[in-house]
């Protein structure tokens, strides 16, 4: 099985050591006792995403993530392309660091590639618990 967790830059923003985070994302998806696919990060501008999600989606509004799903048994695979527009924006909202609100981000996509949902206020607290577990598990060496 192929795996390939890449990372692609549509803006300024950029990750300097994406070795780092890919070994996050493995870990992330083995912690479900999932594999790791083909997992692509683009990162892009707010407008960037309002055309995604506009086009694919039919929603004229302004989001942080949007998760196109390869997934494939347990094999965790797709597309998630992140707004870093967004992601500053809602760090400063929520008080906290852009690196902790990316890291949210991220994970959030993919606990909704193993089958996660957030529509109801249960299913939206028991991603935040499991989106908090992710990004301690980014600071844990290796």
């Amino acid at each position: 099985m192929t795996r390939t967790i890449a990372f692609y830059f549509e803006s300024d923003f950029e990750i300097a050591n994406t070795a780092v985070f890919s070994s996050w994302v493995t870990r992330v998806v083995e912690s479900e006792n999932y594999q790791a696919g083909e997992i692509n990060y683009i990162f892009c501008t707010d407008e960037y995403l309002l055309k995604i999600n506009q086009k694919h989606l039919n929603h004229d509004t302004y989001t942080d993530i949007i998760t196109f799903d390869y997934v494939s048994g347990k094999t965790v695979s797709g597309d998630l392309f992140i707004s870093t527009d967004r992601v500053k924006e809602n760090a400063q909202i929520y008080d906290v660091t852009f690196e902790n609100e990316l890291l949210r981000v991220m994970s959030h996509g993919l606990l909704h590639l193993m089958g996660y949902t957030d529509k109801l206020e249960v299913e939206r607290r028991k991603m935040r618990k499991k989106e908090d577990e992710k990004i301690k598990l980014f600071h844990v060496e290796h």
